[in-house]
């Protein structure tokens, strides 16, 4: 496994691999891996011959500077998943060399990224998109594979890219859960286990919109009011939002939901024992779909 540090390097290795034949696969992460992670790495080997992992913490996606500062960063175990999982290439930049002194250049997806986290963390969307782009000009990649987990970032990926015309296949890969249903996150080790037992209302909340959407129940109003009453047993939980969407251009659903309709959740959990700002936020969802009316 190769481990490449700088942009020029990594362009001179995927500019060789490009001239053998062979199709890169990115898979783009900010480290502490996880079994999420490690899915993301094998679907990105199905679809091409070379696989290569970005290790990066983006500080321009963060909008608090304590959470930068919290992410983990075990980057010899990230090696290690990276090792198992049979990657070529891993990418580990500083923050200089995608961000050189002086840096002025951003990358900004306009309506898809105003709502949920757009509106919860201003100027994340830009960090995010702005660094995809440059580390699809760094990868070169065929594919790019992205986890459904962050369903929001998957659209803007998706939108900059047709856009801007990358020749980058996108991919998205279903979120990968716990046994109990919690899915995976970087941000999962800052849970006890009294908050990580609470966490489990946010799947348990989809569960419900997905039993009455099945059920045959289309009004917004009741199936937000399923939601409302699973987020309810979790006394340490903070609603940030619980919202339906449509699932590509992000407007809000209201009255029925006419199709295929996004749920997306986003909370923190606090601390029972720490001070008040000691949370830890997570996000989740699912796109429900209604039955047919033939169905029903």
């Amino acid at each position: 496994m190769r481990l490449v540090t700088t942009v020029g390097e990594l362009q001179m290795w995927a500019d060789a691999q490009r001239a053998a034949g062979r199709r890169i696969a990115l898979v783009p992460t900010m480290g502490a891996l996880h079994a999420g992670h490690r899915a993301l790495c094998d679907e990105a080997r199905r679809r091409a011959d070379v696989v290569v992992v970005s290790i990066f913490v983006n500080p321009t996606q963060f909008d608090q500077s304590a959470d930068l500062e919290q992410y983990p960063r075990p980057l010899e175990s990230d090696l290690e998943t990276c090792r198992g999982a049979g990657v070529d290439a891993v990418f580990t930049p500083g923050v200089g060399e995608l961000y050189p002194e002086g840096s002025q250049t951003w990358v900004e997806v306009t309506e898809v990224s105003r709502p949920l986290e757009g509106r919860s963390r201003p100027g994340h969307f830009r960090g995010v998109a702005t660094v995809v782009s440059k580390l699809f000009l760094a990868a070169k990649p065929h594919v790019a594979v992205f986890g459904e987990k962050d369903y929001q970032q998957l659209a803007v990926i998706r939108r900059m890219v047709r856009d801007l015309g990358f020749d980058v296949e996108i991919a998205g890969h279903p979120i990968v859960r716990e046994a109990d249903g919690l899915a995976l996150s970087s941000r999962n080790v800052h849970l006890d286990a009294e908050m990580r037992r609470q966490a489990l209302v946010l799947s348990r909340a989809l569960d419900a919109a997905e039993r009455a959407v099945s059920g045959g129940e289309r009004e917004v109003r009741r199936i937000l009011h399923a939601v409302a009453l699973e987020l309810g047993k979790a006394p340490l939980l903070e609603l940030d939002y619980a919202e339906l969407r449509d699932p590509e251009t992000f407007d809000v659903v209201s009255g029925e939901i006419p199709g295929p309709t996004l749920l997306a959740l986003a909370a923190r959990l606090r601390k029972p024992d720490g001070p008040p700002r000691a949370t830890v936020r997570l996000i989740d969802n699912r796109v429900l779909q209604p039955p047919t009316r033939s169905e029903e």
